[in-house]
């Protein structure tokens, strides 16, 4: 464990075999004044092989993730695994036991908390803990999201293109080997305070997905996130097997935040369109309606600039700044 984080784990994670315990969250409020907030981890380690990082519900209204890697735990024997899994598969405990986004003890998001800080508020602690703890023990990390309560993802794995070119192009080599035909690639519009950020500073090849959303559990999208984590742990070589392998994938990436279109008042987006369709600028994007004035003409939108619906709003009534549409484009280079 890092010498500076505030968090504790209950259990030596270099111990062989498969353990499940708690790192301690050490927050006083008024739930809970003298003891820890639990995040539930698990270690399953077999012979000599690499590490590979798995958290889910980074982002607590988000459980295709955490269902993946449950799925997945459960089901390893240790005899039959060269390294070790790390698995949280709610990373962000607190947000997960409450559905929402953000952490109930302090209203933070922890995708933008990184690299965190051991003296600040929980969601910080976790993100130092992370970042100087966990991850650089770490080969190898994925980190499972989906599209939430709020919005609906075309599920994609999310590689970060690093100044490192080697990171760059072991980061995507492991979003093509978990095998949704779909990549995002994140360039210099990516948040530098999420867990991608945190792996390319750690130097550790890392990948992100974004599995559809709605704040339930979509057993296919699950099922497909299950079989791209066992593609990991064979590409690994961490187990046995082949690799199960999807056409080419479409690679896009955010070229322009003006590609996307936003509320620009409240009311009711009547959307015309759907997460993976291809656009083009202009293309009728639906109606919005100004329900709380009704006396106002209803707008007719549209698409800003061409691209690939990656996600829309899974909300009826909006307010002024909300995603509608988010529009990426294709990735010149070959892949």
């Amino acid at each position: 464990m890092s010498a500076n984080s505030r968090i504790t784990v209950t259990f030596d994670l270099d111990l062989p075999g498969k353990h499940v315990g708690d790192a301690r969250v050490p927050w006083s409020d008024n739930t809970n004044p003298l003891g820890y907030h639990p995040i539930p981890i698990i270690s399953i380690k077999g012979g000599d092989g690499p590490t590979l990082l798995l958290t889910g519900g980074t982002h607590g209204d988000e459980f295709e993730g955490p269902s993946a890697i449950m799925r997945l735990v459960q089901a390893i024997d240790p005899s039959a695994l060269r390294g070790r899994v790390i698995a949280i598969p709610a990373l962000n405990m607190p947000a997960l036991r409450v559905s929402a986004r953000v952490s109930p003890l302090d209203g933070m998001n922890l995708n933008r908390a990184f690299p965190g800080d051991a003296n600040g508020g929980p969601t910080a602690m976790i993100a130092q803990f992370l970042e100087t703890a966990i991850l650089p023990m770490c080969d190898a990390a994925v980190d499972l999201h989906s599209g939430g309560k709020a919005s609906v993802f075309q599920p994609c794995t999310l590689p970060t293109d690093t100044t490192d070119p080697d990171l760059a192009a072991r980061n995507m080599a492991l979003a093509k080997v978990f095998g949704l035909p779909l990549i995002w690639r994140l360039g210099k519009h990516n948040d530098n305070r999420s867990v991608n950020s945190a792996a390319e500073r750690a130097g550790v090849p890392m990948i992100a997905t974004e599995l559809g959303g709605g704040g339930g559990v979509d057993p296919q999208i699950t099922d497909q996130t299950e079989i791209g984590l066992y593609n990991i742990l064979k590409h690994l070589g961490m187990i046995d097997g082949e690799v199960s392998l999807s056409p080419t994938p479409r690679v896009v990436e955010i070229k322009s935040p003006a590609a996307s279109l936003y509320a620009t008042s409240e009311g009711v987006f009547d959307r015309a369109l759907s997460k993976g369709q291809t656009v083009s600028a202009g293309d009728s994007a639906g109606w919005f309606h100004h329900v709380t004035e009704p006396e106002r003409p209803s707008q007719k939108l549209y698409v800003p600039q061409d691209g690939i619906i990656l996600a829309h709003t899974n909300r009826g009534f909006v307010t002024r700044g909300e995603m509608l549409l988010l529009v990426v484009q294709d990735v010149d280079q070959a892949l």
